[in-house]
């Protein structure tokens, strides 16, 4: 098998460099004539399928390879950055992604679909698909450095959240008031940071995530919860599949509804630990900000407020939206607003599937105080972590996230896409501030 691997290993080295240096005798991406696009294309196809039958024959080989069989416990981005070291011609080098990450996302040759085939066979396998997971679930080491501070003084600044404890209540304000929480690379870092600090926090019993004050021509004065997706951030290039797409995703959001995960051998009672979280929907919660809303135990709106997925608009995948809206909400009401981008209203009956409890903006601070206590019970953990197990099993949401990987890897460099990002991108200052 080793000897196997070795020999596999040199052909995919030699068929990348050979794709390699075909491509470079091309123009540039948005120089080429339809002729050259699609002997691009064709060219990396051709290794596209190799890499893909590697991977099925060698997979749980190459993972356990890079993770000393599996006794170290690798993100994904450190996952790839290894790979990519270890295979040559697997996925891409962090040298060259930095080289293309100032590029606009038209400009690009597409080498993250290249991440998106080799993370759809790991989380696929089910010996290094949950041990990813598992690794996914660890606290970053950002968290665990400002964790004393937090300890101390019950509050942090990370940029672009802010977090607070107040009794045993952990309150994060997205605040990213110039771009209504369109969410990038940098706000996902600190949104997992703060997850990680209100769940290593013994003091904290609650979680709360609302949106701040906006600064927004438009929104000035009023609280929003989130825009989604930075399509501007996405146009230039910016919005990665690995630090965006699946950190978002296997991180903080998985986190939000396991927990992360504890030392075994000192916590024998759970592999995790977790916290009840609630969400509160001032103004409107689009793309992203809708995804969150299907991981939180509680969610409370404005009557005014609305939720929407406009996943058909802007031609990439929601996320774990599909998963959760369908079962959450049924399948119709999933096609309807994820196929045919219907919005759904707070004050409508439909919302009642996806939102808790609709108040008046007057009547929001009452409410919210009354729903974090409510959650403070002494069963609440251990009833959540039953519910979270039945609607979402641990390999159902792994396989869910293998099929992901491959195909937001594909819509990121489809033509449509970067088509729609870019008149999406121009178009600032649109009622809801997608453009960031």
């Amino acid at each position: 098998m080793r000897s196997e691997l070795s020999r596999a290993r040199q052909v995919i080295a030699r068929a990348a460099a050979r794709t390699e240096t075909r491509l470079a005798d091309l123009p540039g991406p948005e120089d080429r004539s339809p002729e050259q696009r699609a002997i691009a294309e064709a060219a990396g196809d051709a290794v596209r399928a190799l890499r893909a039958v590697f991977m099925d024959r060698h997979g749980d080989a190459v993972y356990d390879e890079l993770t000393d069989g599996r006794s170290r416990h690798l993100r994904v981005g450190e996952l790839a950055d290894a790979a990519a070291v270890a295979f040559p011609g697997l996925v891409p080098t962090t040298e060259r992604l930095a080289v293309e990450l100032g590029r606009p996302q038209a400009h690009k040759e597409g080498h993250e679909i290249d991440q998106g085939i080799f993370f759809s066979r790991v989380l696929r396998s089910p010996q290094a698909g949950p041990h990813l997971l598992d690794a996914m679930l660890l606290p970053t080491s950002r968290a665990l450095t400002l964790l004393p501070q937090f300890i101390e003084t019950g509050s942090v600044d990370l940029g672009s959240v802010r977090l607070e404890r107040t009794g045993a209540v952990a309150r994060l304000t997205m605040c990213r008031d110039d771009a209504l929480n369109a969410e990038d690379n940098a706000q996902v870092d600190d949104m997992e940071t703060a997850v990680d600090l209100a769940l290593l926090d013994p003091a904290v019993e609650v979680g709360l995530l609302r949106g701040g004050e906006m600064t927004h021509p438009r929104y000035r004065g009023r609280r929003v919860f989130s825009a989604g997706i930075n399509l501007k951030s996405l146009h230039s290039g910016d919005i990665s599949l690995v630090d965006f797409l699946l950190r978002r995703e296997l991180g903080y959001i998985h986190k939000l509804v396991r927990g992360i995960l504890s030392d075994e051998e000192t916590n024998w009672r759970a592999r995790t630990v977790e916290k009840p979280w609630v969400a509160v929907v001032d103004s409107f919660a689009i793309g992203g900000g809708a995804q969150l809303l299907l991981a939180f135990d509680h969610v409370i709106a404005a009557s005014d407020a609305y939720i929407s997925l406009p996943a058909a608009q802007e031609g990439i995948i929601p996320g774990a939206a599909n998963y959760r809206l369908t079962r959450s909400a049924g399948p119709r009401l999933a096609r309807q607003v994820i196929l045919e981008g219907r919005r759904i209203w707070a004050s409508e009956p439909a919302a009642r599937l996806v939102v808790d409890e609709v108040h008046d903006h007057a009547e929001l601070d009452l409410a919210v105080e009354r729903s974090v206590e409510r959650l403070r019970g002494s069963a609440v953990l251990a009833n959540r972590r039953m519910l979270n197990l039945a609607e979402e099993p641990p390999d159902e949401f792994r396989r869910y996230m293998a099929e992901f990987a491959l195909q937001q890897a594909l819509r990121l460099y489809s033509s449509d896409v970067i088509d729609k990002v870019g008149r999406f991108s121009a178009a600032a200052g649109t009622k809801d501030g997608r453009s960031g």
